[in-house]
């Protein structure tokens, strides 16, 4: 199943590790708004109570993955912080996030997932984006923002990677317990250092437990 890390974003920003089921009929989950406010929407009208994310970090590490960094390091909550690095000087690099579902749903799952111009070529090519409505997506060129429907804020690309990162996090229990501070994050990279995390002892697994 393709394209699972908006769906799984909400949920971890919701905080809901359990007592949902998705069936879901094609290879792939819709984009839909082009982040995961509709997934938001969903999910929060089920009534189910959150929990605790499984994972702790245990002990401080950075991990490189390619160009990737991953910073860990132990905390009594959630805290995640993203740096993108994009060909617009204008856009903010940071993002951030401490576990609060309503700051989740009003602030990182509005924030739509972007394209650069200088990948348009590709993304022709492999005709991946062949679906895809214009007002879900932000095209950034190095002077200027392209957005449909409602307006650009300049942290959005970061909010989007934010929410791609909690998405990956939550296939493993996460996002974890303690500090996770992702420059120039991506899907692959994030996986592989989650993998290498849990392979190291970086992680601990906890029961979940109800958030009252």
């Amino acid at each position: 199943m393709a394209t699972v890390e908006h769906a799984f974003g909400a949920l971890a920003g919701l905080g809901i590790h359990g007592d949902v089921t998705m069936d879901i009929d094609g290879p792939e989950m819709p984009l839909l708004d082009g982040g995961a406010a509709a997934w938001c929407e969903a999910f929060s009208s089920l009534g189910i109570v959150p929990s605790a994310p499984r994972l702790r970090v245990l002990r401080a590490a950075t991990l490189e993955v390619g160009s990737s960094r991953y910073e860990l390091a132990p905390g009594p909550g959630v805290d995640v912080e993203v740096v993108v690095e994009l060909d617009n000087a204008s856009i903010e690099p940071f993002a951030s996030w401490t576990g609060d579902a309503g700051d989740f749903s009003r602030r990182i799952a509005p924030s739509r997932t972007f394209a650069q111009t200088r990948d348009l070529e590709e993304l022709a090519r492999s005709r991946i984006s062949r679906h895809v409505p214009p007002e879900a997506v932000l095209l950034i060129a190095p002077d200027a923002v392209h957005a449909c429907g409602r307006a650009f804020r300049s942290d959005e690309p970061a909010c989007h990677k934010l929410l791609d990162l909690v998405g990956d996090c939550y296939l493993w229990g996460g996002p974890p317990l303690g500090r996770l501070r992702a420059i120039r994050p991506g899907h692959r990279a994030n996986a592989l250092a989650f993998a290498q995390a849990l392979d190291e002892g970086l992680f601990g697994v906890e029961r979940q437990a109800a958030i009252r």
